[in-house]
C-alpha cells in the first residue's frame, strides 16, 4: 500500500509538551485548501498517481499549459501541482478536499522543500573546510581553499570539486520525522524538529519509505462537511409536551 502525500506550507516553529511535561520543538505546517485536482491512470499514463493542488490563482499567474489543464478539467488553476504516485487502492477521487488528519500522531513521514539561498560563498563556509593557517608564512589567504588543479595528467579540475559558489536553494529530503500531533480543526501538522525552507514555502509531506506503517487511513482522511442537527418532528414535540403536561397535573 502506497499513500498519497500532502502539499504543506510551513508556518514556523514552536514547542509543545508532551504528557510528562518535556517539552519537543516542532514545525507547524499548514495543509490549507490542499485539493486533488486529477488522477494518473495505467490504462492511460501507465501508472498510477494522485494530482494535487494548493493555493488557488488565477489563470494570468500560472504558466499557460497549467490554466489550459485546469480549464479542460472544469477546475481553477493552483499556485502549486504536484503527483504523488500511488497505489491503486488509494486513489483519491477528483474534488476531493485533503485533511491534516491525512497523517496521526506518533506515526514518521519524510518532507520535502526548498531551502534557503545563502548565495555565493566561499568553500569555508559552504564546504566546511577549515582554511589555512593563520601565520607560518600565509599571507592573505586564510580562507582560501588551496590547490584544486592537477599536473600533466589529467590537466583540469574534476568535476564535483569542492569549490565556491551558489549555496543553498536547492531540494532537501528530510527522512522519518515523527508526527507529534495533528490540529484537524484548523488543519495543522506538528512535526518534530527542523524541516528545510522558509517560511511559507511549500513542504511536500508523505508517508516515510524506510519505516513500516500501521492502520493508516485509506486512501485518505478527507474534509467532512459539518453535520446539521435534525429538528424534531411535529409529533415527537407535541409527545414531549404532553408528557409535560401530565407530569404538572399529577404534582
Amino acid at each position: 500500500m502506497k499513500r498519497s502525500g500532502l502539499i504543506t506550507t510551513k508556518i514556523g516553529m514552536t514547542r509543545l509538551y508532551d504528557d510528562g511535561g518535556v517539552a519537543h520543538p516542532v514545525t507547524v505546517l499548514s495543509v490549507g485548501d490542499c485539493t486533488v485536482i486529477g488522477n494518473r491512470t495505467m490504462e492511460k499514463n501507465g501508472y498510477v498517481a494522485n494530482i494535487l493542488g494548493m493555493r488557488e490563482a488565477k489563470a494570468k499567474h500560472v504558466a499557460k499549459p497549467q490554466a489550459i489543464a485546469a480549464e479542460k478539467a472544469g477546475i481553477k488553476p493552483y499556485r502549486k501541482v504536484v503527483e504523488f504516485r500511488v497505489s491503486d487502492d488509494c486513489v483519491i477521487p477528483v474534488g476531493t478536499a485533503l485533511s491534516a488528519a491525512h497523517f496521526i500522531a506518533g506515526q514518521f513521514v519524510d518532507v520535502q522543500a526548498t531551502s534557503k539561498g545563502k548565495g555565493f560563498q566561499g568553500a569555508m563556509k559552504r564546504h566546511n573546510f577549515g582554511g589555512k593557517e593563520a601565520s607560518h608564512g600565509v599571507l592573505k589567504a586564510h580562507r582560501s581553499i588551496g590547490g584544486t588543479g592537477m599536473r600533466e595528467w589529467p590537466g583540469r579540475v574534476l568535476k564535483g570539486k569542492k569549490m565556491a559558489g551558489q549555496m543553498g536553494n536547492e531540494t532537501v529530503t528530510v527522512q522519518n520525522l515523527k508526527v507529534f500531533g495533528v490540529d484537524a480543526a484548523e488543519n495543522l501538522i506538528f512535526v518534530e524538529g527542523a524541516v528545510p525552507g522558509a517560511n511559507g514555502t511549500f513542504v511536500l509531506v508523505f508517508d516515510a519509505v524506510k519505516k513500516e506503517q500501521a492502520e493508516l487511513p485509506v486512501p485518505t482522511h478527507t474534509v467532512q462537511a459539518p453535520v446539521a442537527e435534525e429538528a424534531p418532528a411535529e409529533n415527537e414535540t407535541a409527545t414531549a409536551a404532553e408528557t409535560e403536561t401530565a407530569e404538572t397535573v399529577a404534582e
